[in-house]
């Protein structure tokens, strides 16, 4: 998997389109796209992100602030395309944040939304912000430590993610599982019960609260995210797989696009980023 800082070298190696792109961004490019205009006219940047991902995007439950890496990003997003532009976020999860993109209701989603080959046929993504793996959780006492010990357990995992197939495909490429009934292009884990069965999530907190009742014997997603889950009597297993990059989501074709990507772009070889991620104690691989 590449690190930080090789995506921090992308940057610098793109950093005389960025010195080009940066001087006429805040000015030529807003102008040029109907998408950003309409931002401008409303004053409104409308972004997807999570509510409860501690250092990535969490809402206070009394204030309604959220606060966070990628909620920061998209603030400053949104003052890059105009001065007076605000940021009005709403919640998503993995199963609704495409949908909202593709109804209009968004103009974007900073939501730790990975990067596929699959997804790029029908969103578009930014550079990557942020890399990470993905892992498993689970309790000590449950004796897990290794992939192969989750054979005929149950694993939580959140709904409309890439988690449960990436583990399949982690047991598959580990001689655990022989794979011949696998299709990573129509995997389902509401259906897969061949070595190991899904239990699927609406969120994170819902899934951590299975595990300690053991309705589900691991919890398997970023390991960004597990850590938040993480307690004296939990542990991960020992392999981590499935390299996870997250971008900045915006409609197919959107005039947005070309532009987030040149920010992002901008603030992985200026170290905005890096200091962002470090500010909010997240992991850097």
């Amino acid at each position: 998997m590449k690190s930080l800082k090789n995506l921090l070298s992308l940057g610098v190696a793109a950093a005389l389109g960025i010195a080009i792109f940066a001087s006429t961004a805040s000015a030529e490019a807003p102008s040029d796209a109907k998408e950003i205009k309409a931002i401008q006219d409303r004053g409104v940047l409308r972004v997807g992100v999570k509510n409860d991902v501690v250092g990535f995007s969490v809402k206070d439950p009394l204030s309604g602030e959220y606060t966070g890496f990628e909620d920061t990003l998209a603030t400053l997003i949104a003052k890059e395309i105009g001065e007076n532009v605000e940021v009005e976020f709403t919640a998503v999860t993995a199963a609704t944040r495409s949908e909202l993109i593709d109804s209009g209701d968004l103009d974007c989603v900073l939501a730790t939304f990975t990067i596929t080959p699959e997804r790029k046929k029908n969103w578009d993504f930014s550079t990557p912000y942020y890399q990470d793996a993905v892992s498993v959780l689970v309790e000590n006492k449950s004796e897990i430590h290794h992939l192969k010990d989750l054979l005929g357990k149950t694993v939580g995992v959140s709904s409309g993610s890439t988690s449960a197939k990436a583990l399949v495909q982690a047991m598959i490429d580990n001689k655990i599982l022989d794979g011949k009934n696998f299709n990573a292009d129509k995997f389902d884990p509401a259906t897969w019960t061949e070595g190991v069965k899904f239990h699927q999530f609406d969120n994170y907190p819902a899934i951590s609260t299975a595990l300690a009742a053991n309705e589900v014997q691991a919890f398997c997603v970023d390991k960004s995210i597990l850590n938040i889950y993480k307690t004296p009597s939990r542990g991960f297993i020992d392999e981590k797989f499935a390299p996870q990059e997250y971008g900045v989501v915006t409609k197919k074709g959107s005039g947005l696009s070309a532009f987030i990507d040149g920010l992002i772009k901008k603030w992985l070889a200026d170290g905005t980023i890096e200091k962002l991620i470090k500010e909010n104690n997240l992991l850097i691989y």
